[in-house]
């Protein structure tokens, strides 16, 4: 009877909010771990969570006036989160304002449920209320998965960074959606 209940649940897309960073902290580094860590070294995975994933990490990305946090919530533990942030941007980006797509990431058990969608509509919808004419995200070569998704969602290949995973550098492609004045979001957020 419980898993009907919690099937039944609608997941909302919401800001996050100061005290989300201890639950924010643990579903960062779950997810990261579980998209990335069957293909690369423990120790630089180990490095990399250390580095990026820790509560008070995440307080001070919540907090960060140049960026905004957005969680994936049911009513149970969150089930997924995206970052959009301004500010440094690759010279590949041919926009006036950019806006970046740092992190979006889903619980596996809701993967494949177009929930990904509506979390990547939404941070669209944050990027362009803050005025950017176009998003940009960095995604690992080795990610086909995600590579198709972003193009399936309007995203083309503009050139490529060095991500640090550790001390280890990856390259990653870096994609660009540029907004068409007047367009509506593909997707409707949910909630």
């Amino acid at each position: 009877m419980r898993a009907d209940r919690a099937e039944a649940r609608v997941p909302t897309i919401r800001p996050a909010r100061p005290e989300d960073a201890p639950a924010l902290a643990r579903l960062a580094e779950a997810t990261f771990r579980a998209t990335f860590g069957a293909t690369n070294a423990p120790e630089q995975m180990d490095r990399h969570c250390r580095e990026h994933f820790g509560a008070p990490i995440q307080a001070a990305e919540i907090a960060d006036p140049q960026a905004g946090t957005l969680l994936v919530d049911d009513g149970g533990p969150l089930i997924g989160y995206a970052q959009v942030r301004w500010g440094e941007t690759p010279s590949c980006i041919a926009a006036r304002s950019p806006g970046e797509i740092r992190r979006i990431y889903l619980v596996e058990a809701w993967q494949g449920r177009g929930l990904a969608q509506y979390l990547l509509a939404a941070c669209i919808d944050a990027i362009r209320q803050r005025g950017s004419d176009a998003a940009w995200l960095g995604v690992w070569e080795q990610n086909p998965r995600a590579i198709s998704f972003y193009r399936k969602c309007g995203f083309v290949e503009a050139g490529e960074h060095v991500f640090r995973l550790g001390t280890e550098p990856q390259r990653d492609v870096i994609m660009i959606k540029v907004f068409t004045p007047g367009e509506q979001p593909r997707f409707v957020e949910i909630g």
